[in-house]
């Protein structure tokens, strides 16, 4: 029997697919739109909707995050359908697409290293952002605060999606162990406690801020 983890993960994947499969169907790739995919995601996310109090913190999050992802692409292909029902003009869906894809493209080209977050550090509380912050956690001793680290991870992953950004070197076990290594080296040169991490966009770009707190 699978784990609650590795359903998760299948939603996930089930969720990329059904992006990928609509979009075949919409440029005229597949005859039908993909119903099957849709019920499997529904059932899961009844499921685990019903029995949100089997789920531990990080899990919850990662669910939660999954369902809104799930909702704006329903919607999405809800109004899609709808227009091509109406034989409306489909073409600046083409457009954004294509647009995205190119997004895509020159953020995989400028992907960092493997185990490296794009990271900015500052040395005290950052100023007035002109871009909304996705997330922020504060950490200590993050070997001891699996938890939060695990959040932030999922945090910054998920943004990376949402704004087409590349994921596919990015990996739980080498997230946890630059976060480690990052506090501990600002705790260092900086003598500080703490460090708060936020996940936001700097310039369209998800970027991880590492901030020195007393």
């Amino acid at each position: 029997m699978a784990t609650i983890d590795e359903e998760l993960g299948q939603l996930e994947r089930d969720i990329r697919q059904l992006k990928i499969e609509y979009d075949q169907y919409f440029g005229g790739g597949r005859k039908r739109p993909p119903t099957e995919i849709s019920w499997r995601i529904e059932l899961v996310i009844k499921r685990y909707g019903e029995r949100g109090g089997d789920l531990k913190f990080a899990q919850r999050f990662r669910y939660n995050n999954l369902t809104q992802t799930y909702a704006k692409y329903k919607d999405i292909f809800r109004k899609r359908l709808q227009q091509k029902e109406e034989g409306r003009s489909q073409r600046h869906f083409g457009a954004a697409a294509k647009a995205i894809e190119e997004e895509r493209a020159r953020n995989s080209a400028q992907a960092a290293e493997p185990l490296s977050p794009a990271l900015v550090d500052a040395d005290t509380d950052a100023p007035a952002q002109s871009e909304p912050v996705t997330f922020r956690v504060v950490c200590t001793d993050p070997e001891r605060e699996a938890d939060k680290v695990e959040q932030l991870y999922q945090a910054f992953l998920r943004a990376k999606e949402k704004a087409g950004e590349e994921t596919a070197k990015l990996t739980p076990a080498g997230f946890k162990e630059f976060v480690r290594k990052k506090t501990k080296d600002l705790q260092e040169k900086q003598k500080c406690r703490s460090v708060e991490y936020v996940v936001e966009l700097v310039s369209g770009q998800v970027k991880l801020k590492a901030l020195v707190k007393s």
